[in-house]
């Protein structure tokens, strides 16, 4: 089955992935794990900064599929082990808003962007 590469303009793209790939048979759209980095790909600000981005970067995702926030059957968000879950989830009231959603959070060690303290990825299904 076909893949469409989603990259929107904005986010900040490498040659070795994609941010989001919509699949044509199911129609559904799996958002790559989204940092909080901004368009030149630089971290900056605590967990409540990086979640805020990583979200907006989620929605930029979803918004080049199509989709909105009622369109996502889950999201799943790494955590820095060190992070408070408390300013992550008050910058996700605010960014995502009242959006339910099927959710895993889970604790980890550390990203591959050294500065990084969240990711966040979602699979939604398009309208």
């Amino acid at each position: 089955m076909p893949l469409t590469h989603l990259n929107p303009a904005g986010l900040h793209t490498s040659p070795a992935f994609s941010q989001g790939i919509i699949t044509e048979a199911g129609r559904t759209v799996y958002v790559g794990g989204q940092n909080g980095t901004d368009a030149h790909g630089t971290i900056t600000g605590g967990v409540f900064e990086q979640t805020a981005q990583a979200l907006r970067n989620v929605l930029a995702v979803l918004d080049a599929a199509g989709a909105t926030p009622e369109h996502v059957a889950k999201l799943t968000i790494y955590l820095h082990a060190d992070a408070d879950v408390n300013a992550g989830f008050a910058a996700s009231q605010e960014v995502w808003g009242q959006h339910p959603t099927a959710i895993t959070v889970l604790r980890v060690a550390g990203f591959a962007l050294p500065d990084a303290l969240v990711e966040i990825d979602a699979i939604a299904t398009l309208p």
